[in-house]
């Protein structure tokens, strides 16, 4: 195979280190070890012709637009995203404010400002209130079968479900408010659905849900667009460390590979990229998403992964969360208003739907965000996950136009609202790299599978140790589908290369 030289071969000798994917776990790695002068030959290779990987900030509207990460979930002292948003100047005055940094939300969605149901009329918003406190206090249960022998069902769905039936079993009222009550628990599911980024909580793992870790702090946005991060990770970098547009085909590990330019050092690992170039390297971090993992897990290594290792990637869970702009002339809605909830009365969280995707797709629709107001435009960010998410994608934009301007119609009782006059939408499921939005735990897996998915190859006692090592979201056990657990990711990963070349660094703390 031909070899491609490295960057840096004028440079310190030090170890050939590759970081595959420029996501916010690959920049990371990238930066700790670019800092460390033991590391003079790193490279990035990055399939796309951008960086950030599921951070993507694209103007529109007037405005910038999160197609990928939204917030920073719990932007406080314990928050390394929050920390490097905070040096870099990212964030407005009220973000960084001690008074945000110590609101405590248990992870749950604030509440709609306004919900509408499919019958036209808007619902009380006593009753959103109530089932919501349901909700969450259900929810908040469910975290706490982490230290338990057993749990009494195997999914998170599960377990909702049939507290919510012996609730139901107890409701004094007309059959109407019975109805609608189940309507609004089954539109805090499809919430629940695009947190957790999975299709159902039926696939949610009971068990280890509590082991998922929510920091304090009020969730934040990024002024300027959460790129504006990646972008200063980037610019911190030496000039041509990452290669785009360099899909990676193969890694060769547990080799002795050659190269050319120095004929007599072999190399453990050969990465081969889709073009044919091939990288020869001593340590190699991975930090692609657990979704293009899944799909390309046959051809993606060879020798193939062990078992154990392939079959962590087969069983933890991975789904699409995807969001939807629309653009409006004028707004419909009341100017205090932030969060408009959708309710379809006809659907209850006791129920499965039965009929075909192509009619019922938008029902999986949570409702929308108002976004903060760009020079004098309106727009509104519905989010919809799981296979409704992913159908979507199938759809012209004119089809998801039209359908969700049919929903407005519907739901404000206004046949005369005009139609949104643009959009845009995430298709995290069709990006050939991405297939997907972030990872949970699934039915069937636990937190030791994040934790052997985490561990480096070939495994202990290896002569050539740490030659295929793992980072991102889908790695961190008590972090996994946050920015900061893929950014922690990257640095675990760096400081254990770190340590092997250097026994006596003084690493830095994880929240530098």
């Amino acid at each position: 195979m031909e070899s491609s030289g490295g960057r840096a071969e004028g440079l310190g000798r030090g170890p050939r280190v590759l970081v595959v994917g420029s996501g916010i776990a690959g920049l990371g790695a990238a930066q700790r070890l670019c800092r460390h002068p033991a590391f003079p030959q790193l490279r990035v290779l990055e399939a796309t012709a951008r960086a950030g990987g599921r951070i993507r900030s694209e103007r529109g509207f007037g405005g910038v637009v999160e197609l990928g990460a939204h917030w920073i979930h719990g932007p406080s002292q314990g928050n390394p995203v929050f920390q490097l948003a905070a040096k870099y100047q990212l964030l407005g005055e009220k973000d960084l404010s001690e008074e945000n940094q110590l609101i405590e939300t248990g992870g749950h969605v604030g509440l709609p400002s306004v919900s509408y149901a499919s019958s036209g009329v808007s619902v009380s918003h006593e009753l959103v209130v109530e089932m919501a406190s349901l909700f969450y206090s259900l929810i908040d249960q469910t975290r706490e079968f982490l230290h338990m022998a057993d749990a009494p069902v195997p999914s998170v769905g599960e377990y909702l479900k049939k507290e919510i039936s012996q609730r139901a079993a107890g409701w004094t009222e007309d059959e109407e408010t019975r109805k609608l009550k189940l309507a609004i628990l089954n539109s805090f599911f499809n919430v629940e659905c695009c947190v957790s980024g999975t299709h159902s909580m039926d696939l949610v793992a009971l068990a280890p849900f509590g082991e998922y870790t929510v920091l304090p702090g009020l969730d934040c946005t990024f002024p300027g667009g959460y790129q504006g991060l990646t972008n200063c990770i980037m610019a911190s970098l030496p000039e041509d460390v990452i290669v785009f547009n360099k899909p990676v085909k193969t890694i060769h590990w547990n080799g002795s590979f050659r190269e050319a330019l120095s004929p007599g050092e072999r190399f453990p690992v050969l990465v081969e990229c889709e073009d044919g170039t091939c990288f020869p390297a001593h340590h190699v971090i991975i930090t692609v998403p657990l979704g293009f993992l899944k799909e390309h897990l046959d051809t993606f290594f060879e020798p193939p992964l062990p078992p154990q290792k392939a079959e962590a990637i087969r069983k933890i869970g991975f789904g699409t969360s995807n969001k939807i702009f629309l653009e409006f002339e004028e707004p419909f809605w009341e100017p205090d208003c932030r969060h408009i909830q959708v309710v379809w009365e006809d659907t209850s969280p006791l129920e499965d739907i039965t009929s075909g995707l192509q009619h019922v797709w938008f029902k999986k629709l949570i409702g929308f965000l108002v976004l903060p107001s760009f020079a004098s435009v309106h727009v509104l960010c519905g989010f919809i996950a799981g296979l409704e998410s992913e159908f979507m994608e199938t759809l012209s934009d004119e089809e998801v136009l039209l359908s969700l301007t049919q929903v407005l119609r519907r739901v404000t009782g206004n046949a005369r609202l005009p139609a949104p006059r643009s959009m845009l939408r995430s298709c995290w499921y069709s990006a050939p790299y991405t297939r997907g939005s972030y990872s949970y735990v699934a039915v069937g897996s636990t937190g030791d599978d994040i934790d052997l998915l985490a561990q480096p190859l070939p495994e202990e006692g290896a002569k050539a140790q740490f030659q295929i090592l793992f980072a991102g979201e889908a790695t961190h056990r008590t972090f996994y589908s946050t920015t900061h657990g893929a950014l922690l990711s990257g640095w675990r990963e760096a400081d254990r290369l770190i340590a092997l070349q250097d026994p006596q660094a003084q690493l830095p703390g994880p929240w530098l």
